[in-house]
């Protein structure tokens, strides 16, 4: 790292342009439907899997009532379904239906549309584009140390 490079500036300036980014994102209205808590359930259940409940408003850090309301509706929509858990009969263990992960999927199109529409028409210029490819994966590593 060069001597110069303070890493509290470094996690500064990531940390003030990351959230101005992600605040732009998500102020611009993207169809299909899903609100950002609805988003946030269906993300977590693609990444980890079928799970239950609580374990989803652990993971989220809302309340049990604040996830049921979301969920409920997310089943109402048929995204989202509900079967037994195979270790534990008594539980019960949410699963998205592919109607759940096409809206999921769509929504994250959107946004990636949304983003690559802004690197394009000359914003930025090959040499940028090649940093900020290189950047992803680093940020990305850079989460998993959080």
């Amino acid at each position: 790292m060069d001597d110069d490079l303070d890493p509290g500036d470094v996690a500064a300036a990531l940390l003030a342009s990351i959230s101005v980014l992600v605040r732009r994102v998500r102020q611009v209205p993207i169809g299909g439907g899903l609100s950002m808590p609805e988003r946030t359930a269906l993300s977590c259940l693609d990444r980890s899997g079928p799970t239950t409940s609580a374990a989803l408003a652990r993971e989220v850090q809302v309340t049990a009532q604040a996830m049921g309301a979301t969920l409920s509706a997310l089943r109402e929509r048929g995204l989202i379904e509900r079967r037994p858990d195979p270790d534990d009969g008594r539980r019960v263990v949410l699963t998205m239906t592919e109607a759940g992960v096409q809206a999921l999927k769509n929504k994250r199109n959107a946004r990636t549309e949304l983003v690559a529409h802004a690197l394009t028409g000359g914003a930025f210029t090959p040499s940028e584009l090649e940093r900020l490819a290189v950047a992803a994966p680093l940020l990305d590593r850079l989460a998993q140390h959080i």
